[in-house]
């Protein structure tokens, strides 16, 4: 059986979860690690949680499924309540610390819980618009799952036809990343 670093990601439809899952899940496909990737979404036509289950390896992965994530990253407060159940003991819990919940409501079985003032960064530093890779940043920098510079060229393969139109937003996305790896970084 493989030993795939399994990733779960929510947040509300239109806050780039699914986006980000799918970059990370390319660039490591481009490192020729196995990946799989499974969105899932409310049954809400708008303004539902949006959920992405991500497994990468070095191996074939051997089930879709699985019941607690390596890590596990929550964008809003219904997004947290709804990953919880993914949290274990080795888990590396990541929220966005603009979430209003109570501390006792964050998953204290985790081994990390990780705020991230992605929303506050992304106002403040670059732009509202990359919220969603400040987090893409953080995974990677937790996990390590994929290198830097790959996280960057599946971003370019991404969101490219953007780029070419408002260059500018190419040195926000990667900007982003590196903030997001930088902040994981520095919480330890």
């Amino acid at each position: 059986m493989a030993n795939a670093i399994k990733i779960v990601m929510a947040g509300e439809g239109g806050q780039g979860v699914q986006s980000v899952a799918e970059i990370i899940a390319e660039a490591a496909n481009e490192e020729g690690k196995e990946c799989l990737y499974i969105p899932n979404f409310g049954v809400e036509q708008r303004g539902g949680v949006s959920v992405a289950y991500v497994q990468i390896s070095d191996e074939a992965i051997g089930a879709p499924k699985f019941n607690t994530g390596d890590i596990v990253v929550a964008l809003s407060d219904r997004a947290l309540y709804r990953t919880k159940q993914y949290v274990g003991p080795q888990t590396i819990f990541v929220y966005d610390t603009s979430i209003d919940v109570p501390k006792e409501d964050l998953p204290a079985n985790a081994a990390r819980i990780l705020g991230i003032p992605a929303v506050e960064i992304s106002k403040n530093e670059l732009h509202p618009r990359v919220f969603n890779i400040i987090i893409m940043g953080a995974v990677v920098g937790a996990t390590s799952v994929i290198s830097r510079e790959d996280a960057k060229r599946a971003i370019e393969h991404k969101l490219g036809a953007k780029f070419e139109k408002q260059p500018k937003l190419r040195d926000q996305n990667f900007s982003a990343i590196d903030r997001g790896i930088e902040l994981v970084t520095k919480a330890g």
